[in-house]
């Protein structure tokens, strides 16, 4: 089964792969399904293996497009399931956009050692913060866990990667030629290396960097998601086969 565990949080995906498996570890609960929160209802969804639509609205639970019939404290637990995930979307949202910032932070360390001039000019900086803002702004409209997911985000530190690149490779340019004109080529291509190691292997560095500054805090989502596999216990689809939203891994 896919570990989807944004799909109740919306945050595993911005902290990416080893905060993701720390919540497996920890909150041993995993899922299927990806969530988009509506303002009428939360929708979750997965491709394959029925129900592959399951969606909740102020106590009211359908599964596949069929209405499941409720007893008045099932309703209520369908109700807090709700009000629970929605009250975690600020939570997670403050969570991406602390990633993000971490991430830039992180492509400015590496662009200071590999091209200074360009770090000082205040080229890098522009560039970095205009796409800070960009992604902050898909962040804050984003409603469904395919955006949060661990290959979003990695997409997410590569624009911020490939964005500085030319500006890094235009800076150390002009300094590698005139090594290269004085005789100097081992100094020009140690130059055009620190480059390219970080448009190479940027994007890993700084995920590492991410998750490690964010592992605390999704670690202490657990309580929360233990919560939500608590009031799904016992709730059943339309087909009378137990709802299984969140499963645990103990």
């Amino acid at each position: 089964m896919t570990a989807r565990l944004t799909a109740f949080v919306l945050a595993f995906c911005f902290a990416g792969g080893a905060a993701a498996q720390d919540l497996d570890h920890s909150c041993r609960i995993a899922s299927s399904y990806d969530l988009t929160v509506r303002p009428d209802a939360l929708l979750f969804e997965r491709p394959e293996v029925a129900p592959r639509t399951v969606r909740m609205h102020d106590g009211s639970l359908s599964t596949d497009g069929r209405d499941v019939s409720l007893r008045p404290d099932e309703q209520d637990r369908v109700a807090l399931f709700e009000r629970s995930v929605r009250a975690l979307l600020p939570k997670a949202k403050a969570l991406a956009s602390d990633g993000v910032d971490i991430a830039a932070q992180a492509v400015r360390d590496e662009a200071a050692t590999a091209a200074p001039g360009a770090a000082a000019s205040g080229d890098l900086d522009r560039a970095l913060n205009a796409r800070v803002a960009d992604i902050k702004r898909r962040i804050a409209a984003s409603q469904s866990t395919r955006d949060w997911q661990e290959d979003a985000m990695r997409a997410y530190a590569q624009e911020i990667v490939s964005d500085i690149t030319p500006i890094l490779t235009e800076d150390v340019g002009g300094e590698a030629m005139q090594l290269a004109m004085n005789g100097d080529l081992q100094g020009a291509a140690a130059l055009r290396d620190r480059v390219a190691s970080v448009s190479s292997g940027g994007q890993a560095r700084v995920m590492t960097r991410v998750e490690n500054a964010l592992r605390p805090r999704v670690q202490a989502l657990c309580p929360s998601i233990r919560q939500l596999l608590d009031l799904q216990s016992g709730l059943r689809d339309a087909s009378g086969n137990p709802l299984l939203l969140l499963e645990s891994g103990e």
